[in-house]
Parts: structure tokens; sequence; C-alpha cells
């Protein structure tokens, strides 16, 4: 439990933020049987799909090298649903950014075009 509360908590901080850097959020906690998003927002023309993450301590390493190949994979999966279920978003530019949060309080590193499409 306590780690749902965590990305929760995670995810509201992350778009608050990125709501205060003049992205609209569009979508939060979309998920797929194979895959899910934590936040969708749009940037301009820019659809964003953004990748939250928190750790409390470095212990197991920053929140921003969590992003594995693996999860990677699952958000592009993830985006491509999301993206087919909405013929209005076919055409737009697509970007994968990650939102990185470490430490208690939090500090904040948004990571543009973390990752592309393989």
């Amino acid at each position: 439990m306590r780690r749902l509360e965590t990305g929760r908590g995670g995810e509201e901080m992350a778009a608050a933020y990125l709501a205060e850097k003049g992205l609209g959020i569009l979508d939060r906690n979309v998920r797929f049987g194979d895959g899910e998003l934590d936040l969708v927002a749009e940037e301009g023309a820019v659809l964003v799909f953004v990748e939250v993450r928190r750790r409390r301590t470095a212990t197991a390493g920053t929140a921003a090298e969590s992003v594995t190949t693996r999860k990677k994979a699952r958000v592009v999966r993830a985006a491509r649903r999301w993206l087919s279920r909405r013929p209005w978003s076919a055409a737009r530019e697509v970007r994968f950014d990650v939102v990185a949060l470490d430490g208690e309080p939090a500090s904040v590193v948004w990571i543009r075009g973390a990752f592309d499409v393989p």
C-alpha cells in the first residue's frame, strides 16, 4: 500500500510541476493489460507521455535510473494504445519524458525526450 501511495503522490507532484511549466495534463493513470501511462500531457502541439518515478532514498539508484528498457517498452505500448483510441492525435508529434523525484522532500528532475520509440 505504501508503494501505491508513494506512486500516486509522485504523480500528483509531477502533474503540478508540469502544469506550472505550462503543460496541459490530458490524462492520468491510464492502464492497459500490458502497460500503463502515468501522465499524458501536451506542450503546444506535442503530445507528451510522462513516466513518473520516485525514490525516497538512493540505495537502489536514482529515480531516473529506475526507468529500464522493459519499462520504456511498456510505456511505448501503452502510448500506442492511447493514440489508437484517439484519432485526433494521429498527426501530432509525440515525446516521451521522465519526471524523476528523488529524496524526501523530493527534488524534481524533468527529462524531456528521455527515450525514443524503438
